[in-house]
């Protein structure tokens, strides 16, 4: 009788498991097609991220290089290009945007107008003061080096990550933060005084403890919003990724404006405007086209927020790495020396062994997810 039962039982779940039952099958191609769907939003995301950085870090090298003299300017423009994201808000959709989920989450309770108001304010007081700091950097520094250096965000995101969003550590991922610190520490011990800013060692000095300090604001940030999100907001829609950039940025133009006209700096716009080395029309589309690119940055970083993580995001940011010094070297003459080619390998290193990581934790949570599918189907065949 047991060895029946035992044989009867055996049967079941090999019908279960057999490619020949269609609910098998369909619950296969719908695991496949969530898969397919989850990566390309991260290539999508991925692509906004790196085109964004890309073109408005060179964008604000050049606004420095043909004239123009003003931080709080250089400064303002990466916040306030929000208004481009304002039609979005009619066209966004109700659902989740997340690979692995379906409901919509419009019975959850929104939090209360003061919290939301108070976050908005956090977070974009904290953008104001990153965009200066950026802007300073990337005022004493080559481009390329900026470039670099901003890769010890990744180090600074890992560090706060651990603590609010309770992020694990492996050695891929450990392995990853030691080259991108490297790759960061490197640039200490050069000054590239012969590339196209022309600094010297102490604005050097400040423009490398600006821009670390920069990274290390942005970092926070970003694994502030993800806690945010998951602990008050606790919504994963479009609209909640529109909003968060809006609010945000209209809080941080503020904040600039003020510290613009407080430093008297707009009273030198005009005839920094009239002495732009390429003339009227490209000084402002230098700046609007810098605002654009920083606004599509954001909505590439804060999606691949939600999907992974605030630390994946970081990650994603500093494959463009590559990218920009060698557009610098093309466009603006930017020297490459040894150091910055290894930093720019060490970099890409760690980027690699991340990913990595990622891509093992993919194929385990497919093969459990394809493990509690077929217990579920052996039950289901049993009871019937």
């Amino acid at each position: 009788m047991g060895e029946a039962q035992e044989l009867q039982q055996h049967t079941i779940v090999e019908e279960a498991n057999s490619p020949e039952n269609p609910n098998v099958n369909h619950k296969s191609t719908v695991s496949q097609h969530r898969i397919y769907k989850w990566w390309l939003q991260m290539a999508i995301y991925s692509f906004l991220v790196l085109s964004g950085q890309s073109v408005a870090t060179l964008l604000g090298r050049l606004y420095y290089d043909k004239g123009g003299k003003s931080k709080w300017m250089a400064t303002l423009v990466q916040p306030a290009g929000f208004p481009v994201l304002l039609p979005f808000l009619y066209i966004s959709p109700p659902t989740k945007f997340t690979a692995d989920t379906t409901t919509t989450t419009t019975t959850t309770k929104p939090p209360s107008t003061l919290i939301l108001a108070a976050l908005y304010t956090f977070l974009g007081v904290l953008l104001a003061a990153d965009c200066m700091l950026y802007s300073i950097g990337l005022l004493y520094l080559p481009v390329s080096t900026y470039s670099l250096i901003c890769a010890s965000q990744l180090g600074f995101n890992a560090f706060f990550s651990y603590f609010l969003n309770s992020q694990k550590f492996t050695p891929f991922i450990v392995n990853s933060l030691v080259l991108l610190t490297i790759s960061s520490t490197l640039l200490v011990f050069q000054t590239d005084s012969t590339d196209s800013t022309k600094t010297s060692k102490g604005k050097y000095a400040i423009g490398f403890l600006c821009t670390v300090g920069a990274s290390a604001g942005y970092a926070l940030m970003l694994s502030v919003t993800q806690l945010f999100f998951r602990k008050i907001l606790k919504r994963e829609t479009f609209r909640v990724v529109f909003d968060m950039i809006i609010y945000q940025s209209l809080v941080a133009t503020v904040v600039v404006l003020v510290g613009l006209f407080a430093s008297e700096e707009w009273k030198s716009l005009n005839r920094e405007m009239e002495e732009f080395g390429l003339g009227k029309l490209s000084y402002v589309m230098t700046l609007v086209w810098t605002a654009v690119a920083w606004q599509v940055f954001s909505i590439g970083a804060l999606g691949l927020i939600y999907e992974v993580s605030s630390l994946f995001c970081n990650v994603i940011s500093t494959l463009g790495l590559p990218i920009v010094p060698v557009l610098a070297v093309i466009f603006f003459h930017d020297k490459m020396n040894g150091v910055k080619v290894v930093a720019m390998l060490s970099a890409v290193w760690g980027f690699v062994s991340y990913i990595y990581q990622h891509y093992l934790e993919d194929l385990k949570s497919k093969a459990e997810s394809e493990n509690v599918d077929q217990v579920s189907e052996a039950s289901l065949v049993e009871r019937g």
